[in-house]
C-alpha cells in the first residue's frame, strides 16, 4: 500500500508518561507466541519503543551487551528521597538498556554502507556515491552522538550515588538535536530512493542483504535481514524516546539536585525541536475534498479477521454505500489520534460471494490446535480473578491491575485471531479473491444481506485515486461504530460481567414457513468476545411447523447474549463443499436476545419467542450457576446407578467395572470414535436424561436403546455418571496428593508419587479408571478424524473425575463464578493428562509393584 510519508511524522508531544514505556527489549518481548525468535514487530508509531533487533550471520537476534550491574534491584527505602533516586537508577539503567539497542540498530543500518561506497568507485557501481550519500544521510553522526553518550552514562550508573549527575549529558543530546533535523528533513527522499533502488537493482538487494517493504506485514521470510524502512524510521523515534525518559528523570530528581535544572533544560530542547517538526509537516497534510455530488455513507463496519499469505491477520473492515474497503489500525501512541491504512477495497458494483469449485482449494490457513484455544481460554480466565482479587483487595496499586489488564489483552487479541473457522470469501470480478475468517455464521450471514441489499441498487463502478482513497481511509476513524477490538479489556467495568454456569435451553417449535423444508435451528452464545455455536437440534424434515422439543445444555463462559439460527437443510450433494466448515444450508431466519441475569436467574423456566423474517421460534430457558450445577448429590435412591457409590454399584452387579461403563465406552468404539468432537460436543439433554432413568431402572431394552441413540448423548451420559458420583472417581481423600504429585518436577519422584497414588485407589475405582483410560487412549488415537487429542479429552474429562465433593469444595470455598478455570482445574487436567501420556498401565504390574513405592500418602 501507498506509504504516507507525512503522517509518518506525525509526532506526539502530549505523551502518555508511562515508566513503562523505554525498559529494555527483554528477551521475552522478542520471542512470539511458541517461543520462537521472530522478526520483530516494527511500529510506525513514534511513541513506541523500538521493538527491533538487529539479527546476526546466523539469524540470531543481536540484542546489545548490557554493562554489568546494569539490573536493579530496588530496595524500598523508608525515606522518600532515597527512594526518588532509586526509582532514578531504574529509569536510566532501563534507558540505557534500550539505548545500547538503538546503536545496534544504527549499525546495522550502517552495515551494507561499506560494501556500497567500494564499489562506487569501481567500473560497475551498485548504487552512486549520491544515491549512497542520500540513504545514509547523517547516520554515521547520529551514531557517534550515541555511542558517546551511551559510553559517558553506563560508568555513572555502574558507580551509583545519589551525588551522579547525568544532566549535563543530557543536555548535551538535546544540544546536537540539529542533526536529527536534517535526517527527518531528507528522510522522505532516503526512502525513496532505497525503494528506487532496490526495485531496479538485485545487486543491492544481494550486497546488503536488505528488503525494502512499503508495508511491514508481509511475510518476512528467508534472508531479509532487516526491514529497510523501519531502521531508517528509527532515529526519529529514538528522539520521543528520550523526551519521556527526561519526564520520569524529572519526576524522580528533588529539585535542588544539580541534574534538576539541567534535566529541565534538555526537555525544553526536545519539547520544541519535536513541535517544529509538527508544524513543518502540518501544512503539507491539506485536506482533499471527494468530486462533488457524491454522498458515500458508512453501512457497517466492524472486526474481521483475513487470511492473507497464509497468516491471519486483524482487519477492521468497512462497507459503505458504493464499496467495501478493508483497512488496519496503524499502531499509534496512546491518546493520539488513530490511524486506518487501506489494504484494499472492491467496489461492491465488482463483489461477488465466492462459493468453492472443485478446481478451487482452501488456501492453508494456520489453525491452532484446539488445547491451545483451551489453554488461552484458561489463561484469560485466571487472569481475570487475579484482577477482581486485585481489585477487592483495594491496594489501589493501580499498576498491577494495569499489568494484569494489558496481560489479559494479549491473551484475548490472540485468541480473537485464531479461534474462528467459518470461511467467508468475497470476490473481486477483476480476479482477486479475499477470505474473512469468522466464529459465527450469523455474523457471515449479517455481512452477506447487508451486501447483498447495497447492490440491488444501480451501481457504478468506482475507481478511487490515491488521494481519494487516503481521504476516505482518513475519514474511517470518525465514521466507524465499532471502535474497540472486543476484548473484555476494552470493556467498562461496570458493564455486567456475563454469566457464568449452565443455560439450559429447549427448543420447542417454529412456525411462519411459506413452504415445506427440513428444518433445523443452531444456538449460538458469546464467549470471550465472539460467538460460538453450541447446540444444533436435529433435522425436522418436509414440514412448515417443525417441532422439536430438545433439550439442551449450554456452557456459558461470561456470556450475555443466546442467538438462535434457523436453517434449510441441504441434501443436494452436489452443492456440498469439500471444505467442512463451509455452511451451505440455507439460513432462514436469526434472532437474539440478551441473556438478562435477573430474568435468567430465576429457579423457573422462562419462555420467550424470537421473531426473525416473519418466522416464529419458541423456546424455554432456565439458568443454573456453575457453583450449583458443579455439586455432587448423593442419589436419595441407593437401587440405581447415579449418584451412587461406585463400590456400591459394582458389589449389586458382581462386575469390576460399572455396566453403565462398559456399554457407553463400547457402544462409543462402535460407531463414535470417527465423531468429531466426540466427547466435547455435548448431546441432547432430553436423550441424556432419557438414557439415565433407563440405566437407573436397569430396564431390559437399554441395549436397544443405546444403538438407536444419538452418540453425543451416549458420550454426555457416561461424563454425566462420572461428574454425578458422590465423590470423584479418584476420590476426595487422594485429592490433596494428586495436586502435590502432579506439581512435583523431579520426573522419577513424580513417576512414583503418581503411580503409589494409583495404587491407593479401591479396587473398582482403579479398574474403572483404567478402563476409562485405555478407552481415551484409542479415542485420541483418532485425532486427525475426531479432532479429540489427549489434552483435549483430558479437559473434558480432569475435572469430572477430579473434582472433589461439595463437602469437599466448601472447605476450600470456592469464590468467583470465574473461577471455571482456575489454578485447581488446571492441574486436574493436568492430572489426566499425565496419565493419558503415560505408556500402558495394568492392574496387575502396578500392584505387584507395591515394594517399589515406600512412600505413605
Amino acid at each position: 500500500g501507498p506509504y504516507n510519508y507525512n503522517e509518518v511524522f506525525k509526532i506526539d508531544v502530549n505523551f502518555n508518561y508511562n515508566t513503562d514505556g523505554y525498559e529494555g527489549d527483554t528477551a521475552e518481548d522478542r520471542k512470539s507466541q511458541d517461543g520462537s525468535e521472530t522478526m520483530p514487530f516494527i511500529d510506525e508509531s513514534p511513541t513506541m519503543s523500538p521493538h527491533l533487533c538487529a539479527r546476526g550471520q546466523d539469524g540470531e537476534a543481536v540484542s546489545p551487551t548490557r554493562p554489568e550491574g546494569l539490573i536493579v534491584c530496588v530496595s524500598v527505602f523508608q525515606g522518600g528521597i532515597e527512594k526518588g533516586l532509586e526509582m532514578k537508577k531504574l529509569v536510566l539503567s532501563g534507558f540505557l538498556a534500550s539505548e545500547g539497542i538503538y546503536i545496534n540498530q544504527l549499525e546495522a543500518l550502517l552495515l551494507p554502507m561499506k560494501p556500497l561506497k567500494a564499489t562506487a568507485t569501481t567500473s560497475k557501481p551498485v548504487l552512486t556515491m549520491e544515491q549512497i550519500d542520500t540513504i545514509f544521510f547523517m547516520i554515521q553522526d547520529i551514531f557517534e552522538i550515541h555511542k558517546e553518550f551511551y559510553d559517558a552514562l553506563s560508568p555513572n550508573i555502574q558507580q551509583w550515588d545519589e551525588k551522579v549527575t547525568v544532566g549535563h549529558l543530557f543536555q548535551k543530546l538535546a544540544s546536537q538535536l540539529g542533526v536529527y533535523k536534517a535526517f527527518v528533513d531528507n528522510y522522505k527522499v532516503a526512502v525513496e530512493t532505497a525503494e528506487k533502488c532496490s526495485q531496479a537493482n538485485s545487486q543491492f538487494q544481494k550486497i546488503s542483504e536488505v528488503r525494502y517493504f512499503m508495508t511491514y506485514d508481509d511475510s518476512i521470510n528467508n534472508s531479509l535481514m532487516f526491514v529497510f524502512a523501519a531502521l531508517l524510521y528509527k532515529p526519529i523515534d529514538r528522539v520521543t524516546r528520550s523526551t519521556l525518559v527526561l519526564h520520569d528523570l524529572l519526576k524522580h530528581t528533588p529539585k535542588d539536585h544539580p541534574d534538576f535544572t539541567l534535566l529541565q533544560d534538555a526537555l525544553r530542547i526536545s519539547q520544541n525541536f519535536l513541535s517544529s517538526i509538527n508544524e513543518e509537516i502540518d501544512p503539507r497534510r491539506t485536506a482533499v475534498t471527494t468530486p462533488k455530488g457524491e454522498v458515500r455513507q458508512l453501512v457497517k463496519d466492524g472486526f474481521l479477521v483475513e487470511v492473507s499469505e497464509g497468516s491471519r491477520k486483524l482487519r477492521h473492515v468497512f462497507l459503505f454505500t458504493d464499496l467495501l474497503l478493508c483497512a488496519k489500525m496503524k499502531k499509534t501512541a496512546v491518546g493520539r489520534h488513530q490511524q486506518y491504512e487501506c489494504k484494499w477495497y472492491i467496489p461492491l458494483a465488482d463483489l461477488s460471494f465466492q462459493t468453492l469449485d472443485d478446481s478451487d482449494s482452501l488456501p492453508h490457513v494456520q489453525t491452532l490446535p484446539e488445547h491451545e484455544i483451551e489453554e488461552m481460554k484458561i489463561k484469560i480466565s485466571s487472569i481475570k480473578s487475579e484482577i477482581q482479587k486485585e481489585k477487592k483487595a483495594q491496594k489501589a496499586q493501580s499498576r498491577n491491575v494495569d499489568r494484569l489488564r494489558k496481560k489479559m489483552n494479549e491473551q484475548e487479541s490472540c485468541l480473537l485471531l485464531h479461534s474462528p473457522t467459518i470461511p467467508f470469501r468475497i470476490h473481486n470480478k477483476h480476479g482477486k479473491s479475499y477470505l474473512f475468517l469468522l466464529s459465527s455464521d450469523y455474523e457471515r450471514s449479517e455481512w452477506r444481506e447487508s451486501i447483498q441489499k447495497l447492490q440491488k441498487k444501480d451501481l457504478q463502478a468506482c475507481v478511487l485515486s490515491s488521494v481519494e482513497l487516503q481521504v476516505l481511509t482518513g475519514s474511517c476513524f470518525k465514521l466507524r461504530t465499532v471502535h474497540n477490538i472486543p476484548v473484555t479489556s476494552n470493556k467498562d467495568d461496570d458493564e455486567s460481567p456475563g454469566l457464568y454456569g449452565f443455560l439450559h435451553v429447549i427448543v420447542h417449535k417454529a412456525t411462519g414457513f411459506k413452504e415445506s423444508a427440513n428444518l433445523y435451528c443452531t444456538l449460538e452464545v458469546d464467549s470471550f468476545g465472539y460467538f460460538v455455536s453450541k447446540a444444533k437440534t436435529r433435522v425436522f424434515r418436509d414440514t412448515t411447523e417443525p417441532r422439536w422439543n430438545e433439550e439442551f445444555e449450554i456452557e456459558l463462559e461470561g456470556s450475555q447474549c443466546l442467538r438462535i439460527l434457523c436453517y434449510e437443510k441441504c441434501y443436494d450433494k452436489s452443492k456440498l463443499n469439500k471444505d467442512d466448515n463451509e455452511i451451505v444450508d440455507k439460513i432462514m431466519g436469526k434472532g437474539q436476545v440478551q441473556l438478562d441475569p435477573q430474568t435468567v436467574q430465576s429457579k423457573n423456566w422462562h419462555m420467550d419467542v424470537i421473531e426473525m423474517n416473519g418466522i416464529k421460534v419458541e423456546f424455554s430457558m432456565k439458568f443454573t450457576s456453575r457453583d450449583l450445577s458443579l455439586k455432587r448429590t448423593p442419589s436419595k435412591k441407593q437401587s440405581g446407578v447415579f449418584g451412587v457409590k461406585i463400590s456400591v454399584v459394582t458389589k449389586r452387579e458382581r462386575s469390576k467395572v460399572p455396566y453403565i461403563v462398559r456399554q457407553c465406552i463400547e457402544e462409543v468404539e462402535k460407531r463414535g470414535i470417527d465423531e468429531v468432537g466426540i466427547y466435547r460436543i455435548s448431546g441432547v439433554a432430553t436423550d441424556i436424561q432419557a438414557l439415565k432413568a433407563a440405566f437407573d431402572a436397569n430396564t431390559k431394552d437399554i441395549l436397544v436403546m443405546l444403538s438407536d441413540m444419538d452418540i453425543n448423548a451416549i458420550a454426555g451420559t457416561l461424563k454425566l455418571y462420572f461428574r454425578e458420583l458422590p465423590e470423584p472417581l479418584l476420590t476426595d481423600r487422594l485429592y490433596p496428593a494428586f495436586m502435590e504429585g502432579i506439581a512435583l518436577s523431579d520426573p522419577a519422584a513424580k513417576e512414583n508419587c503418581m503411580m503409589h497414588l494409583l495404587r491407593s485407589l479401591p479396587d473398582p475405582n482403579l479398574i474403572t479408571f483404567l478402563t476409562l483410560l485405555e478407552h481415551l487412549k484409542r479415542v485420541a488415537e483418532k485425532e486427525p478424524v475426531n479432532k479429540m487429542s489427549l489434552h483435549n479429552l483430558a479437559t473434558v474429562f480432569g475435572p469430572t473425575l477430579l473434582r472433589p465433593s461439595e463437602s469437599e469444595i466448601s472447605k476450600a470455598h470456592i469464590t468467583l463464578a470465574s473461577d471455571i478455570w482456575s489454578h485447581d482445574v488446571m492441574a486436574q487436567v493436568q492430572v489426566l493428562l499425565y496419565y493419558l501420556q503415560h505408556p500402558p498401565i495394568s492392574f496387575a504390574e502396578l500392584k505387584k509393584n507395591t515394594l517399589y513405592f515406600s512412600t505413605d500418602v
